[in-house]
């Protein structure tokens, strides 16, 4: 049977606004253009596969800003999640898998709901 960890209700918050942060911050990349500040398109056919690029406009100073925000916010709850005391209470040799299993609490919880 595989192990089970008791993680602190910080702990699986802070993974759990870690996740979203992530997501957020992908969503918003996805919808920016390609280049922070403003660059012509370019077109690379030499290579060994073909690299086309539109022209970008540049993010906004408001995006700019977003985009900060959210990357801060990021390595906060990374370190948070990371040097947690939790982590003390566990063998070294169980971290990994104590530290996958948190990475996948919200899923197991949702799992674990459905069965009910």
């Amino acid at each position: 049977m595989a192990a089970t960890y008791d993680f602190p209700s910080d702990l699986l918050a802070g993974q759990e606004e870690l996740h979203q942060v992530r997501a957020e911050l992908s969503a918003l990349l996805k919808r920016l253009p390609w280049s922070v500040e403003p660059l012509d398109g370019f077109s690379d056919e030499g290579g060994w596969r073909k690299v086309e690029r539109p022209a970008s406009p540049g993010w906004s100073a408001d995006e700019q800003a977003e985009v900060e925000k959210l990357r801060r916010r990021e390595h906060e709850l990374a370190v948070f999640v990371s040097c947690h005391r939790f982590w003390a209470e566990v063998s070294a040799s169980d971290r990994v898998d104590a530290r996958t299993k948190l990475k996948h609490a919200r899923r197991t919880q949702a799992e674990e709901k459905e069965e009910d």
